[in-house]
C-alpha cells in the first residue's frame, strides 16, 4: 500500500515520521443512484487517530452530498461521481481543521469537548490546546458523536501510587532478607569458634595454650568485624579535614567550599558562646556587623550560589541536609532561592525548576509535600505576583507528579481553619482544589 506524509506542508519531507495510505476511490452505480466509494477510508482513520465516520461525514457536508459509513462493513459511500484529487483536497482540509496541532503542526492531538461544548485539540508533542472553530458544520455531528475517552490522569497516579507501594514491599523485604542471612552467619561463626576452642585444648597443653589462645581470639575478632562490617561503623573520624575529605568525595570542588565555610562558621560560633576573656571594644564591634546576617538569609545566598554553579538535584538536596535548622526552613530557603525575583511566569519557570523540588519532596514523601506547600504560603506572602498565581503554581505541580491531591486538599483545609483563614491565598486557591475534589468524585461515579 502506497504511503504519503500527513499534511501538505510535509510532502517533500523523505524523513516525515507521520503518514498514511493514498486515498483509493470507486464510482458504483448509474445516474441518480451513482456513489463514489472511498475503498480505504477505515486505514486512512486510523492514521489520523480519526473515526472514519468523522471524514466520511465531512466530505458530505463541504460536497453539500448525503454521506454514510457503515461501522459494521467500513464501506465509505458519497453520494455523486468525485474524482480522487478532489476528495483528497478536502481531506488536506479536515487534517488542517480537527487533526494537525495549531501550535507546532504535528498531527498527534486528541479532541476534547469541554463543559461548555467546545471542541478542542490537545497536541500530546508540544502541550498546546487548539480551539476549533465552532461556525464549521462537522462540530455538530462530532458532539452528537463525541470520540471514546481514554483513561485519564488518575488511573496512571493510581499505577503509579500501587508502584510506589510495590517498590516499599520489595525494600521491607530484600532488609529482612538480609538481616535473616546475618543472623545465620552469625550462628555460623559462634559455631566454628566453639570447635576451634575444643581443637586447640585438645592438641596443645601447658604453655603453648597461653601461646596459642590470643591467635585464636585475633581471628574471632577478625570474623566479628568482617560479619558486622557492612552495618556497624565502630569509629568516625569527625575532625575537620575528614569532613572535608568526605564532602569533596560528594560534592563539587565549589560546594564542598560551602559547605566547609559553614561548618566553620558554626564552630566560630560555639567557640565564641564559651566564656572567654573580655574583649576590645573593637572586636565587639566586628562580631555586631558580622552577626546581622540571618539563618535563613545565609541558606538562601547558598542555595543561589550552587544553583549558579550548575550543581545536580540530587546534590542541591544532600547540600540542604547538610544544613542547620528544621526541615520546613531548609524548604522554604530552597523555593525562595529558585524562584525569587519572578513576577510572572511562575509556570514556566517550575517546569524548568522542578526537579529540585521533587527531589526535596521525594526523600520525605507526604511530610516533604506538607512542607512545599507551606514553604509556598510562605513564599506567596512575600511575593505578590505568586500570590496571583498560586493555582498555576499548584497545578504545574500536580501535573508533574511533585504534589498529590490529598496533600493539597490537606493543607487546604487547614490553612482555613488557622490563623489566617482569611488571607487571600485561600481564595485564590479554592477553585484548583474545587477542581480537584470534582475531577475526584466524577472518577468515583464513572
Amino acid at each position: 500500500m502506497a504511503l504519503q506524509n500527513i499534511g501538505a506542508s510535509n510532502s517533500d519531507d523523505a524523513f516525515y515520521r507521520y503518514k498514511m495510505p493514498k486515498m483509493i476511490t470507486k464510482i458504483e452505480g448509474r445516474g441518480n443512484g451513482i456513489k463514489t466509494n472511498v475503498v480505504n477510508m477505515v486505514d486512512i482513520a486510523k492514521a489520523l487517530a480519526r473515526p472514519a465516520s468523522y471524514t466520511t461525514k465531512y466530505f458530505g457536508c463541504e460536497l453539500g452530498a448525503q454521506s454514510k459509513f457503515d461501522e459494521k462493513t467500513g464501506t465509505s459511500l458519497v453520494n455523486g461521481s468525485h474524482d480522487t484529487p478532489k476528495l483528497a483536497g478536502l481531506l488536506e482540509n479536515f487534517i488542517k481543521k480537527y487533526v494537525q496541532c495549531y501550535g507546532c503542526g504535528n498531527p498527534e492531538t486528541e479532541i476534547i469537548i469541554t463543559k461548555n461544548q467546545m471542541i478542542q485539540l490537545k497536541c500530546a508533542a508540544c502541550g498546546f490546546v487548539s480551539d476549533v472553530d465552532m461556525r464549521d458544520k462537522l462540530t455538530t455531528f462530532i458532539l452528537k458523536n463525541p470520540p471514546e475517552t481514554k483513561k485519564g490522569s488518575k488511573d496512571k497516579k493510581a499505577m503509579r501510587r500501587a508502584e510506589k507501594e510495590r517498590l516499599k514491599e520489595g525494600e521491607v523485604a530484600d532488609e529482612e532478607q538480609k538481616k535473616h542471612q546475618k543472623q545465620v552467619k552469625k550462628k555460623g561463626a559462634s559455631v566454628a569458634k566453639e570447635a576451634a576452642g575444643k581443637s586447640s585444648k585438645k592438641k596443645h597443653t601447658g604453655s603453648d595454650e597461653d601461646r596459642v589462645s590470643p591467635a585464636h581470639s585475633q581471628v574471632d575478632e577478625k570474623e566479628e568485624v568482617e560479619d558486622d562490617e557492612d552495618d556497624v561503623q565502630w569509629q568516625t573520624d569527625t575532625s575537620l579535614e575528614a569532613a572535608r575529605q568526605r564532602i569533596q568525595e560528594q560534592l563539587s570542588s565549589v560546594t564542598a567550599d560551602m559547605v566547609m565555610l559553614s561548618t566553620e562558621e558554626t564552630q566560630k560560633k560555639t567557640k565564641a558562646s564559651k566564656p572567654r576573656s573580655p574583649s576590645p571594644p573593637q572586636e565587639k564591634k566586628a562580631v555586631a556587623q558580622n552577626g546581622t546576617s540571618k539563618p535563613h538569609e545565609v541558606l538562601v545566598s547558598e542555595v543561589k550560589a550552587g544553583l549558579k554553579e550548575g550543581i545536580s538535584a540530587k546534590q542541591l538536596s544532600a547540600l540542604l541536609a547538610a544544613k542547620p535548622g528544621t526541615a520546613q526552613e531548609r524548604m522554604s530557603a530552597l523555593f525562595e532561592a529558585l524562584f525569587e525575583g519572578v513576577d510572572k511566569g511562575f509556570t514556566r519557570e517550575i517546569t524548568k525548576k522542578g526537579g529540585y523540588l521533587a527531589a526535596a519532596v521525594s526523600k520525605d514523601e507526604g511530610s516533604g509535600q506538607l512542607l512545599l506547600l507551606k514553604a509556598i504560603e510562605e513564599f506567596c506572602a512575600k511575593s505578590s505576583g505568586a500570590l496571583k498565581e498560586v493555582a498555576l503554581i499548584l497545578k504545574s505541580l500536580y501535573d508533574g507528579d511533585v504534589l498529590e491531591e490529598e496533600y493539597i486538599v490537606q493543607w487546604y483545609e487547614a490553612g482555613l481553619k488557622g490563623d489566617n483563614k482569611g488571607s487571600q491565598i485561600w481564595k485564590n486557591v479554592k477553585p484548583f482544589t474545587d477542581w480537584l475534589q470534582s475531577a475526584e468524585s466524577e472518577s468515583e461515579e464513572e
